[in-house]
């Protein structure tokens, strides 16, 4: 590294990388990409459904985990966190999805013009190149290839008809003009690899002169002369470095790491900082506030026919599997067997609330081994939780993971939710189309029969999907930490770029909507002329 750069970019993830690619293509900028894991080369990072091993790697993941929740009766949940080159996008379970239209135009609403989903959709289509081919929604050129599944599995085909036959409609594109119904479950996997910013943005330009890229390098703090950004520092192999940035220093740590650092630099809120020594350079309240997440559960059901991947799993298959993979990259081991996803509205909403993902397996991931000879599964979320958290700081220590309260499931609508969904995957479960293949229920099983049965799964048994977002949220109240253009308010040179800045979170998964905002803030910080806002229609 060098002692000075134009740019700094903190945090090599799903917006980093992008940002990285976009504001080193002026050849006159100088740009520094600062990462605190390790380079993405693992093959266990190149196989779509080694994504479960990557699931608890201490070597790519930050291993966080909440407080104890006060509505899960004091459970901390586990939130891995990508450490390494591509951040969460090297390690997710690679489901792409963008969300809704109106998720967009809300932000729109809240005084944030430039962000409704006209103006979002020429980004969405930008960053992509869709193998269901280019339309007015879909991209045909970008960078990350994403991949639209084949259901090869035929427990695909019952799931289908039974959605059917529980009134459910079909979508030939829920990332496109319609988001309701039930179809291909998008997949950030190409040619049977898995697609990451780091494999699609930032490897074809590695070679770029004018890019730098550090990895191992833990940023310890902002460096600040009254409300104006100079630089970093840095620690890289036991050694503190500072570097200079001669424009502007770009936080891209996600919605944990990005408020943690905020804090340890003097910005956030005024009492928590004093509380930990820290002399408060800006006093912004919204600092760490507004976390969000999805709350999800499992409905496993036995299969009466040979027909799930579950034998795949065994110590055997998995060893032919692999070698399959490594020979063609094709087979079991090429897909995260998310391949089919539904999208339907609880009975108080106008629009779709709640996700159901289908899989042709049964499996404890907690303890890695399958639950039957043969089965499927319903992953099941609400898609626009009420329930608000923090991120806040254990110490000034900058090498002490942050403390962070999800408060799952604290508001009564989060829990109504939970219950109405939980109806509808019972309800889709039982259509005639399961009848040849349907065995007894696995998980929770026939034990659960009313609502405060469901209430306490979901407690005890429900997992977070790792959709942490929000806590630096973008917006003009007093609660916002950066503006339109992602500038922290009231700090000269700092920007913020990832998860965190969204005011609410996405109707669905949400590392496609945070590559989105990469390009999108590309745009922004290199001073060029915005997309034209494409206005398409989708209902």
């Amino acid at each position: 590294m060098r002692s000075s750069y134009d740019y700094i970019i903190i945090g090599a993830g799903s917006a980093g990388c992008v940002l990285a690619n976009r504001l080193s293509e002026n050849p006159d900028v100088s740009v520094l990409l600062l990462e605190a894991g390790p380079t993405d080369r693992s093959l266990w990072l190149k196989v779509p459904a080694a994504f479960i091993y990557e699931y608890t790697s201490p070597r790519h993941n930050w291993l966080y985990h909440t407080d104890p929740e006060p509505q899960l009766d004091g459970r901390r949940v586990y939130c891995p966190r990508g450490k390494v080159l591509g951040g969460s996008s090297s390690i997710n379970g690679m489901a792409f999805v963008r969300g809704q239209p109106q998720d967009f135009d809300s932000w729109a609403a809240q005084g944030l013009p430039s962000w409704s989903y006209a103006r979002c959709l020429p980004y969405f289509r930008r960053m992509e190149t869709y193998s269901g081919g280019e339309d007015e929604f879909r991209g045909g050129n970008g960078p990350l290839n994403i991949h639209r599944p084949a259901h090869a599995n035929p427990l695909h085909d019952y799931f289908i008809e039974a959605v059917q036959q529980a009134g459910y409609p079909l979508s030939r594109d829920t990332n496109g003009g319609q988001q309701e119904g039930f179809g291909p479950m998008d997949q950030s996997i190409h040619k049977g690899r898995r697609s990451s910013t780091s494999t699609d943005y930032l490897d074809p330009i590695r070679k770029r002169p004018n890019l730098t890229v550090a990895t191992g390098c833990h940023v310890t703090q902002i460096v600040l002369e009254g409300n104006r950004t100079r630089g970093v520092e840095a620690l890289q192999a036991g050694k503190l470095h500072r570097i200079e940035a001669g424009e502007e220093v770009i936080i891209a740590g996600g919605a944990t790491n990005s408020p943690q650092l905020l804090m340890l630099s003097g910005i956030g809120p005024a009492e928590e900082l004093r509380r930990h020594g820290i002399d408060v350079v800006s006093d912004l309240p919204g600092v760490g506030a507004n976390l969000q997440d999805h709350w999800a559960f499992q409905l496993q059901q036995e299969c009466t026919r040979p027909m799930s991947v579950n034998p795949e799993m065994s110590p055997l298959n998995r060893a032919k599997n692999g070698l399959r993979w490594l020979l063609n990259k094709d087979g079991p081991a090429a897909t995260n067997q998310s391949e089919i996803a539904g999208y339907v509205r609880s009975r108080s909403s106008d629009r779709p609330d709640l996700q159901i993902c289908f899989m042709p397996l049964v499996f404890n991931y907690e303890k890695m081994r399958p639950l039957a000879p043969h089965g499927f599964l319903l992953f099941a979320m609400p898609l626009r939780p009420t329930s608000v958290g923090r991120i806040s700081l254990k110490s000034a220590d900058p090498l002490e993971a942050p403390s962070i309260l999800c408060n799952y499931l604290e508001t009564e609508k989060d829990r109504r939710d939970m219950i109405e969904l939980f109806e509808i995957c019972r309800n889709i479960v039982a259509q005639p189309a399961f009848d040849p293949v349907r065995g007894g229920e696995i998980d929770p099983g026939p034990g659960v029969r009313d609502k405060a049965d469901v209430i306490r799964f979901v407690k005890n048994h429900g997992m977070s999907t790792h959709h942490l977002c929000g806590t630096c949220k973008m917006g003009i109240d007093p609660m916002a930490v950066v503006d339109e253009q992602l500038r922290v308010h009231g700090i000269e040179g700092l920007r913020v770029i990832d998860a965190s800045i969204m005011p609410t979170i996405t109707s669905g998964n949400t590392n496609a909507p945070s590559i989105m905002i990469g390009e999108k803030g590309a745009d922004l910080f290199a001073g060029r002329k915005p997309l034209p806002a494409e206005d398409v229609s989708t209902s």
